[in-house]
């Protein structure tokens, strides 16, 4: 299977700078998998679509200002005359060693090890190493959520690139049910729900419980490969409480449905599923334990599901890791591009900011 079978043409005209407001009324495209189908409604209209006894799992991770402006300065503390203009540094997630840190740098080929980038007189990171991948290590002195939090004071919001206003505030960047901060971009498929729309589906009787992936390179870099086979996905750090994996649990053996909102939530569904599975010495199973570290998993087509039933998500990238899985869950490449082509000639907004699609 190539990268190229994952391609569709989207003008740059229909990617969304801005959400709607209120976030419900954004567009929804009804995906039903099984008789190859789409309706068209607005987000708000979902509720119709559940049933009471549906577990409704989100990604509860909030997003931080990972977005860093700093000065270059030689080991020795002074300005390189060779490069005065400012560098950025996004952080990309902590490591196990107190304070270290992988990131990205713009420009990167000045930050080189024994460098160090002063933020702010009581904000740096000393360069340790350039890994393969491109990404870098650096070392600040401070804990992980001592970082976060000067970050969230002197940094900015880490909008996509594609997302040309950089005025928004984090709060715009944002789920309404954020709570534990570590991600570097938003589960962006849960901007669509507003305290009126939760409280009627509770209502209905859907239930909900909440899992934690924070963000990161995994989401957003694109397949570069030929051959999908050939990409390498990185790590996301997930959690899965004893609460959620009970809530899960049940549902399944009750033969109720699992709906999750956005890929983050099945990658760490499935994820999790198929660690446990091979943990236990099983082929496949359907059943999740509590779990606390680091995941790394790639769905594509012909991936078996064990958990999740239905999926809440935007449009998304043609290419990318995430339309591979959209397809996987609808079980049919062309279906799935024939959808994003409908969605395309009907103005549809794609992106973080743009419209949502209902896959079950």
């Amino acid at each position: 299977m190539f990268t190229a079978d994952f391609d569709y043409n989207l003008p740059t005209r229909l990617i969304a700078q801005k959400p709607v407001e209120p976030r419900d009324v954004s567009r929804l495209m009804i995906v039903d998998r099984a008789q190859k189908s789409t309706t068209h409604k607005h987000f708000f209209d979902i509720v119709d679509y559940f049933q009471s006894g549906d577990l409704l799992v989100w990604n509860n991770s909030k997003v931080f200002k990972a977005r860093l402006s700093g000065q270059l300065l030689s080991e020795k503390g002074e300005p390189l005359r060779d490069h005065t203009k400012p560098v950025e540094i996004f952080l990309v997630r902590p490591m196990e060693n107190l304070g270290v840190w992988k990131v990205l740098a713009k420009p990167g080929r000045h930050v080189k090890s024994g460098t160090r980038v002063q933020f702010a007189s009581d904000f740096w990171c000393d360069v340790i190493v350039k890994e393969n991948d491109g990404t870098i290590l650096v070392q600040f002195p401070d804990t992980a959520e001592q970082v976060r939090a000067k970050a969230n004071q002197y940094g900015s919001v880490p909008l996509p690139p594609y997302v040309k206003d950089e005025r928004h505030e984090l709060d715009v960047y944002q789920t309404i049910y954020a709570k534990h901060e570590g991600s570097v971009a938003a589960p962006t498929a849960g901007f669509h729900f507003t305290p009126e729309l939760i409280e009627k589906l509770k209502n209905k009787g859907v239930e909900f419980a909440e899992v934690t992936l924070h963000v990161g390179l995994g989401t957003f870099l694109p397949v570069k490969t030929e051959r999908i086979a050939d990409h390498t996905m990185h790590s996301e750090q997930v959690e899965i409480s004893q609460e959620t994996a009970e809530s899960v649990n049940k549902a399944k053996h009750d033969g109720r449905r699992v709906i999750a909102v956005g890929t983050t939530t099945v990658r760490t569904l499935e994820g999790v599923a198929q660690f446990c599975a091979k943990f236990s010495g099983q082929k496949n199973g359907n059943w999740i334990e509590p779990y606390h570290g680091d995941l790394n998993i790639f769905i594509i087509p012909g991936f078996t599901f064990q958990v999740v039933d239905a999926l809440i998500t935007n449009f998304h990238l043609p290419k990318s890791t995430l339309l591979m899985l959209t397809a996987a869950l609808v079980g049919d490449r062309e279906f799935m591009l024939s959808c994003y082509r409908q969605a395309v000639a009907d103005k549809y907004r794609f992106y973080s900011f743009g419209d949502a699609m209902f896959i079950y």
